[in-house]
C-alpha cells in the first residue's frame, strides 16, 4: 500500500504541473485571442483564410504592445501620455484605480535594485517567529524623525500569494540580512517552504556564482564612483 501511495503521488507530481500549465497557457491565449476583435470582421484571419488560427490574438497582443512602447518612448508620445494621464486625474474614481493599477505595474516591471532589493529575516508578528521579508527601500526622513532613529522599509508577504502581505518600517537591527538572490526567497514563500532550493547541489552551485556575480559587480561599481 505504502508503494502504491509513493507511486501515485510520483505520478501526480509528473501530471499536476503540465495539466495547470496547460489550462493556465489555454485560458490566456483565448483570452488574448480576443484581441483579433478590435480589427473590421473584414480582416480577421477567420474570415480572410476560411478557418481559425490559435495564438494569433497574442501576435496581435505583442505588435500593439511593442507600436506603443515605441510611441511612447519618444518626446511626443511621453506628451500625449501626459495628457492623458492628466485627463484621467481629474476623474474622481478613474484616476484612484488608475493610479493604484499603475504603481502596482511599475513595481512588477521594475528592475529588481528598484524594487526588492534584498532577502531579509524579521521577528513578525511577534518576538521568537521569524518570516522571509524584502527590504524595499529607504523610510522617509520625515518618519525617520518621529521615531528617532534609522528605519528602512521592508515587505513581508503571506504564502502562497506574495502580491499580499504588510509593509512595515523597521530598524535596521532589527531584521537579519541573508545573502541569497531574491528569486530564491519568491520561490520558498510560493511553495510554503516545500521548495528549498538551498538544499540542491546544483541549485547552490548556481546560486553561489549568481552571488558572487552580483557581488563582483556591486564592487566594481562602487570603485568606480
Amino acid at each position: 500500500m505504502a508503494r502504491f501511495r509513493r507511486y501515485l503521488v510520483a505520478g501526480l507530481l509528473v501530471w499536476l504541473p503540465l495539466v495547470a500549465t496547460y489550462l493556465v497557457l489555454s485560458f490566456s491565449i483565448r483570452l488574448i485571442d480576443r484581441s483579433l476583435l478590435l480589427l473590421p470582421p473584414a480582416l480577421r484571419p477567420e474570415n480572410l483564410i476560411g478557418f481559425k488560427i490559435p495564438g494569433l490574438g497574442v501576435i496581435l497582443t505583442l505588435l500593439l504592445v511593442l507600436l506603443t512602447g515605441l510611441v511612447v518612448a519618444n518626446f511626443f508620445g511621453r506628451r500625449i501620455v501626459g495628457a492623458w494621464e492628466s485627463l484621467l486625474s481629474r476623474i474622481p474614481l478613474v484616476r484612484t484605480v488608475y493610479g493604484a493599477v499603475k504603481q502596482i505595474t511599475a513595481s512588477l516591471f521594475a528592475d529588481a535594485s528598484q524594487s526588492f532589493r534584498e532577502v531579509v529575516l524579521v521577528e513578525y508578528p511577534r518576538r521568537g517567529l521569524w518570516m522571509l521579508a524584502f527590504v524595499t527601500g529607504d523610510t522617509p526622513k520625515q518618519f525617520q524623525g518621529v521615531v528617532g532613529k534609522d528605519l528602512i522599509n521592508i515587505y513581508v508577504p503571506t504564502t502562497p500569494n506574495p502580491t499580499s502581505g504588510f509593509y512595515i518600517m523597521v530598524p535596521p537591527t532589527d531584521i537579519k540580512r541573508l545573502d541569497v538572490p531574491v528569486e530564491v526567497g519568491l520561490k520558498m514563500i510560493l511553495s510554503a517552504g516545500v521548495v528549498n532550493p538551498l538544499d540542491d547541489p546544483e541549485e547552490a552551485e548556481k546560486l553561489a556564482a549568481e552571488i558572487k556575480k552580483k557581488k563582483d559587480s556591486r564592487e566594481k561599481n562602487e570603485s568606480t564612483t
